[in-house]
């Protein structure tokens, strides 16, 4: 299965899902009900989760592998590619789980690689805060396109 069934805000509900089908985690009925009706998951998951709303569990087991798979992944790319000048978190989902990569120890999932982690603590994780960052990037590249080389830093 590839990371974006899981590592994302449509991998969510996937998780969810897993959870409830297998019978790992019990979906209570209001929850069920207001799931039903919801027009995307993802937001009533998170909100649940960051809220601890007694009796869905269901969503803080979500949100925390979520969070791990998150930043194992992570932790395995900075590896892969060097990436000594940090990792960046960006899309919709990471500015909004601020709170849970704390509590969910983010960051020593992120560096449990055996034999790497005093590599892997010292490069700095940052969250793209501005929602607008992958647009900003497209037209900044889409600008350098029109440029003539000799004005392209």
């Amino acid at each position: 299965m590839a990371i974006e069934f899981i590592c994302s805000g449509l991998g969510l509900p996937n998780v969810y899902g897993f959870l409830k089908e297998t019978g790992r985690a019990e979906e209570p009925d209001w929850l069920a009900e207001e799931l039903s009706t919801a027009k995307d998951k993802t937001p009533v998951i998170v909100e649940h989760a960051l809220a601890l709303t007694p009796g869905g569990e269901i969503c803080q087991q979500t949100l925390e592998i979520f969070v791990d798979v998150l930043a194992a992944e992570a932790g395995n790319l900075a590896l892969l590619y060097g990436s000594t000048g940090g990792v960046y978190l960006a899309g919709g989902i990471p500015p909004r789980l601020l709170t849970a990569f704390q509590r969910f120890s983010f960051m020593e999932t992120f560096v449990a690689k055996t034999g790497y982690e005093y590599y892997l603590e010292r490069i700095p994780v940052h969250v793209i805060l501005d929602s607008e960052a992958g647009l900003i990037g497209a037209a900044a590249f889409g600008i350098q396109q029109l440029l003539p080389p000799e004005r392209v830093r």
